[in-house]
């Protein structure tokens, strides 16, 4: 059960823009699960997802992340760390995900904000100027409303 992930090149590009050059600082996957941790407590969520490495045959992603798991690599940049958070906020047990959808943006403007303190109004206006949509009142998709 498939669907096609309809904003992914955007959002990368709209990333590579906007958010990767403010963010030159690097997590070791050693410090990544208490992060993790961290992050899902102060949003008010259980059950955190598991942080493992990713594996040596992934070749053509940064990371990766369900519900269940986070896969990095032995060194990944904070702004790629809550991008795949907000992947696990926006995904269930069953596999179903937002992809890079305006649940999961929204999320992941919510993350960048309180903890890169970026600006939630750029972010959104130049995410509206490409072309991507942002849930304006995101919850994680596991949470009941």
């Amino acid at each position: 059960m498939t669907r096609r992930d309809r904003q992914r090149s955007r959002v990368y590009d709209w990333e590579n823009r906007i958010v990767v050059p403010h963010d030159r600082t690097q997590v070791p996957i050693a410090a990544a699960q208490a992060m993790v941790d961290a992050i899902w407590a102060e949003m008010g969520l259980l059950y955190p997802p598991r942080v493992e490495p990713l594996p040596a045959a992934v070749r053509k992603r940064l990371a990766e992340a369900d519900r269940l798991t986070i896969r990095l690599p032995v060194s990944v940049p904070s702004w790629c760390l809550l991008h795949e958070m907000a992947h696990a906020m926006t995904s269930d047990h069953d596999g179903r995900s937002d992809g890079h959808g305006p649940l999961f943006m929204g999320i992941y403007v919510q993350l960048l904000c309180r903890y890169m303190r970026f600006d939630e109004a750029h972010l959104r206006a130049t995410a509206a100027e490409t072309g991507i949509l942002v849930a304006v009142t995101p919850k994680p998709s596991f949470v009941s409303a």
